[in-house]
């Protein structure tokens, strides 16, 4: 025989989820406790803090082939941003928002780079965070994903692979776009394909000649810089010489665009492994050009963003 017992009634919980929250990059509508979108995969955090927030995040995208160096700049980039509060205030959004800069900043620390990104979206690393600069009155909200290259290319060649990278690069409202500015000046040009792909996908993306990419700010970034100084005295005229076809998709597609030249290390060696071959490794961390490119793109968009 058993005893009788009081179980109460939590019908609450089912009206929680009788009420979707839609996802802020797709808009699919998921459950109240989805940690991912079940359409795009993008963090249903973003939706979460974007609905706390007076001001609408503004997305910005990295992007660049596999080995550009996304990971080590936005790594580098949130780190610096964060230890220079006169110049600007950063206030991250949620905790995975702090993951890429630790991640980074401890490889760098113990002498190795960030492990490559996964090509899965549900691995990728986002920031969400607020910047608040002397010389403005309003903060600026922003998301920045670190998306793989594989991926990135793999939906430019086949869209609609990765939903969550056409929905976001869509909707984004500038973009910083990373190539490798060694492997162009050996002559090797897989970065500058990648990124005239990009191009051509972006201007095809949005073709609104008011609203679309045509009028979007695009900061094309050599990295690696350090063992190039022909690319930091003068990276239109390295982009002209070693990138010619980035060159001119820039010119005749892209009103609002720059070239930069940025390097996270000041000198890289090399060590050998049996399964690994030869591996780099950053003998001390050096930022230069680092800043500069995410300053002038956060400019242009709050231009654009006024403009409206």
């Amino acid at each position: 025989m058993t005893k009788g017992m009081i179980q109460p009634l939590e019908s609450f919980r089912l009206a929680q989820y009788a009420v979707p929250i839609r996802c802020f990059l797709c808009d699919a509508e998921n459950t109240i406790d989805a940690e991912l979108c079940s359409h795009c995969l993008a963090p249903m955090a973003l939706a979460h803090q974007a609905a706390d927030q007076d001001i609408r995040p503004q997305m910005i995208a990295t992007v660049g082939a596999s080995s550009a160096g996304k990971t080590v700049y936005l790594g580098m980039l949130m780190d610096m941003l964060s230890r220079l509060p006169s110049r600007v205030r950063v206030v991250t959004r949620g905790a995975f928002s702090i993951t890429l800069q630790q991640t980074t900043v401890g490889a760098l620390a113990r002498r190795a780079f960030p492990e490559k990104t996964a090509s899965e979206p549900d691995r990728w690393n986002w920031v969400h965070c607020q910047l608040r600069r002397p010389d403005r009155r309003e903060p600026a909200e922003l998301i920045m994903p670190d998306m793989a290259g594989e991926a990135i290319l793999e939906e430019i060649d086949h869209p609609h692979t990765y939903r969550v990278i056409g929905t976001f690069l869509k909707k984004s409202a500038g973009i910083i776009a990373l190539a490798d500015a060694i492997s162009l000046r050996e002559g090797h040009h897989t970065h500058d394909y990648f990124t005239m792909k990009l191009l051509s996908y972006l201007a095809e993306l949005d073709k609104n000649p008011k609203t679309g990419w045509c009028q979007r700010p695009v900061a094309v970034v050599f990295t690696k810089a350090d063992q190039c100084p022909a690319c930091v005295e003068d990276p239109v005229g390295f982009a002209r010489a070693h990138a010619t076809g980035l060159w001119q998709q820039c010119n005749e597609r892209f009103a609002r665009h720059r070239f930069f030249a940025t390097s996270v290390v000041g000198a890289v060696g090399y060590s050998r492994s049996m399964l690994d071959g030869q591996i780099d490794v950053p003998l001390r961390v050096e930022p230069r050009g680092v800043i500069q490119p995410f300053e002038w793109l956060l400019d242009e968009v709050i231009q654009q963003e006024q403009s409206k």
